[in-house]
């Protein structure tokens, strides 16, 4: 793959550039599996492969109780528009204890599974590497999946070209994509706060709930489970609607009748990974 960032000034590449170093180093690829969850990451990715490589890249969405239904169609929709080839293949995470126990490496075991699975497709059908949607920016987050793509080997792709969350959404837009400025989305498992049981029930109702949320018209939005205690997280440009009395009623009401003792609107707004909170007070 390409070289990493550089010191240099004179260096210093644009998008364009990035984006062009990118499809040259996956058209020096015989053939590819892309990890696709239908983000714009991973969309995009998906997206070069199919420019680079046309039949010889695929897209692999996991299927499982933490893909929810809303985002499987959005995968679904995405490869349909682009032409790119697609497949969905179902994972066993939730057969792994130490994924439902829910510790602050869950993301690992989930992405030890999905790249299990496509080890195991890959050596079926002869596709030479397979590659997943981390960038530029995402190695200053915590996540442990990026440490199970580094023991199977996965490739980096965007990662090797410098390419930032910023800058992979305006390519995005540049080419069409519909992704472009799809909101940030995760597994549905990312909503339970660490040390609660991850189970297919749980997911279920937390899916209902953001279905909900999305029928009232907010846009991106969380909903956090910490225990008896859901926790609604919305943009802060979509909180004022939040505060209507009358909004807000209604999403108590409907998340107290999924089961849920305790339903507080969080004022902070929504915000990635902020159930990682008390890892990094803990760790401090």
């Amino acid at each position: 793959m390409i070289p990493r960032y550089t010191n240099s000034v004179q260096q210093i590449q644009t998008p364009i550039e990035k984006q062009e170093n990118l499809l040259v180093a996956l058209r020096g690829l015989d053939s590819v599996l892309v990890a696709f969850s239908g983000g714009a990451d991973s969309a995009y990715l998906a997206w070069a492969a199919h420019q680079a490589l046309g039949a010889r890249a695929l897209a692999i969405t996991a299927l499982s109780p933490s893909f929810s239904e809303h985002d499987r169609g959005e995968s679904q929709r995405f490869a349909s528009a682009t032409g790119i080839r697609h497949e969905l293949v179902e994972t066993e995470e939730f057969a792994n204890p130490l994924y439902v126990v829910n510790n602050a490496d869950r993301c690992y075991h989930c992405k030890h599974e999905l790249f299990d699975k496509m080890e195991a497709l890959a050596r079926a059908r002869a596709f030479s590497a397979i590659a997943y949607g981390i960038n530029a920016d995402d190695t200053h987050e915590f996540r442990p999946g990026h440490r199970a793509a580094a023991e199977h080997k996965i490739l980096a792709p965007l990662l090797d070209a410098g390419l930032r969350k910023h800058e992979i959404r305006e390519l995005s837009r540049r080419a069409g994509l519909s992704t472009w400025d799809r909101p940030a989305a995760a597994c549905l498992s990312s909503r339970v706060a660490y040390g609660t049981a991850v189970t297919p029930e749980l997911l279920a109702r937390i899916e209902r709930g953001e279905t909900f949320l999305r029928e009232l018209g907010f846009r991106q939005f969380r909903l956090r489970v910490h225990g008896e205690l859901a926790r609604v997280e919305i943009a802060t440009d979509e909180l004022d609607a939040a505060l209507n009395r009358e909004i807000f009623q209604r999403i108590s009401t409907f998340l107290t009748e999924l089961g849920f003792t305790y339903v507080t609107l969080d004022l902070e707004g929504y915000r990635t990974g902020s159930l990682n909170a008390l890892i990094k007070k803990r760790s401090a």
